[in-house]
């Protein structure tokens, strides 16, 4: 019979870690709550696998805002989604091959007026209409024009009023701290185009921000940089979450062991980690009706904490018995 140490499993994954069975089959191994990813987007994949994988909730961060409000509500995976990028005329993900016209608004004036052409508000509108818990905002200044401070400034305002945190994706020299200075809430990728300074990340933890690793989809240059900032952060104090853009190229569907691995190697290990992947954001509370569950042994150390995870599936909540 397969002894699960309650105390060792605290020690190394929090209080949200418990020793379980499954009613039905027996099967021992451990309980935790459900797991989300905070970087998707689903128009390039078929999310039908996640919760095999362990994934209960994904956040899609850059959709069709029509095709998002048609899927159903309450099945597994929960999605919360931006809708579409919020970006400059001809500014990215514009013209991309991935990225159908459904999936980009073009922001061209400050305007407060509801249904303006064109203004901050009117696109903030349109994804909150269609239900939208995040507004996402396009920053790369490597693939085209980028939104001027004033349009920034005003499309922020317009989600304060709906009460929605904005996300940034952030690329190009400078385009972190612009995000940073403006007081976007999120950033989409852990910055990845430059080392920060440590007054600036001094700066974003302050201020509150949360950052979405992404570790794994960059080539090696770009993924040391974003190591070694994300780390820098996370010590400072700075709130990291999980993510790892899936249909950006060939990744795994459910808890990607290598994501987590960088993770660990820039100094977010054990309990923190994991919290990474609990962190229910940006919903309030997280998912019910399920949890999630790792067959088996638990880990005996940090190191084994991502392949560990790997091994996650989603199951009814009523079918674990916590010991």
């Amino acid at each position: 019979m397969l002894h699960l140490d309650p105390f060792a499993l605290r020690t190394l994954l929090g209080t949200d870690a418990t020793p379980a069975r499954r009613a039905i089959t027996g099967e021992q191994g451990v309980a935790l709550p459900p797991l989300v990813n905070h970087h998707v987007h689903l128009h390039l994949f078929d999310p039908a696998p996640l919760a095999a994988h362990g994934i209960a909730g994904i956040v899609d961060l850059g959709g069709d805002p029509v095709a998002l409000a048609r899927r159903a509500a309450d099945g597994i995976p929960r999605v919360a989604y931006a809708g579409a990028f919020l970006t400059a005329p001809g500014g990215y993900p514009v013209g991309r091959s991935w990225a159908p016209a459904a999936i980009s608004r073009e922001v061209r004036s400050t305007s407060t007026l509801a249904g303006a052409p064109g203004g901050a508000r009117t696109a903030v509108d349109e994804q909150a209409e269609f239900g939208a818990s995040v507004i996402k905002i396009s920053l790369n200044s490597t693939a085209g024009p980028v939104l001027d401070d004033d349009v920034l400034a005003a499309v922020l305002s317009a989600a304060r009023e709906r009460g929605l945190p904005v996300v940034a994706h952030v690329e190009g020299e400078g385009m972190a701290a612009r995000a940073i200075a403006a007081g976007a809430d999120v950033l989409a990728h852990a910055p990845f185009s430059e080392p920060l300074g440590d007054d600036l990340i001094a700066a974003a933890v302050a201020s509150g921000q949360c950052w979405i690793s992404t570790l794994c989809v960059h080539a090696a240059g770009d993924r040391r940089v974003a190591v070694d900032n994300v780390g820098r952060f996370a010590a400072a104090g700075g709130r990291v979450l999980y993510g790892t853009d899936i249909g950006n190229g060939d990744q795994p569907i459910g808890v990607n062991a290598d994501e987590l691995a960088l993770l660990d190697g820039a100094g977010v290990r054990g309990a923190p980690l994991l919290a990474t992947l609990t962190d229910p954001w940006p919903r309030a509370e997280r998912i019910d009706g399920v949890l999630t569950f790792v067959p088996g042994p638990a880990p005996t150390g940090a190191d084994e904490v991502p392949a560990w995870l790997a091994r996650a599936t989603v199951v009814p909540e009523e079918e674990l018995l916590r010991e």
